[in-house]
């Protein structure tokens, strides 16, 4: 872990950006019912500087299918929550993690029709 100055002198550790319970539990919810439609089978999460990122994939050696973001220095202006799609494409961004998660439900839905 790298350590900063702040402008007084001290010295603190960096701050990462991580998901909170309440918010991992939304997630992991979607996530478990993607599996068990066998659309998913894998996820990663990583905590990073700026941004805390959970990804999703169909296998674990291949890219995510989705990344749903974390971005708190978002939060004021196009909301903090994003998910992008494989090609890089943000699918939804918003301020609410539930309503952002909708574009991945709506796929669920779909896939439970076929």
């Amino acid at each position: 872990m790298s350590v900063v100055t702040n402008l007084n002198g001290s010295r603190k550790p960096d701050e990462v950006v991580s998901y909170h319970r309440t918010e991992l539990n939304v997630i992991l919810s979607l996530y478990g019912r993607m599996v068990a439609a066998g659309e998913w089978r894998d996820y990663g999460i990583s905590a990073l500087r700026e941004v805390a990122v959970f990804s999703v994939f169909r296998r674990a050696a291949e890219h995510p299918l989705y990344r749903i973001e974390k971005r708190p220095k978002l939060a004021r202006a196009q909301g903090m929550y994003a998910v992008i799609g494989m090609d890089g494409h943000i699918l939804k961004r918003g301020h609410e993690l539930k309503t952002v998660l909708r574009v991945l439900e709506r796929k669920l839905i779909r896939a439970v029709d076929q």
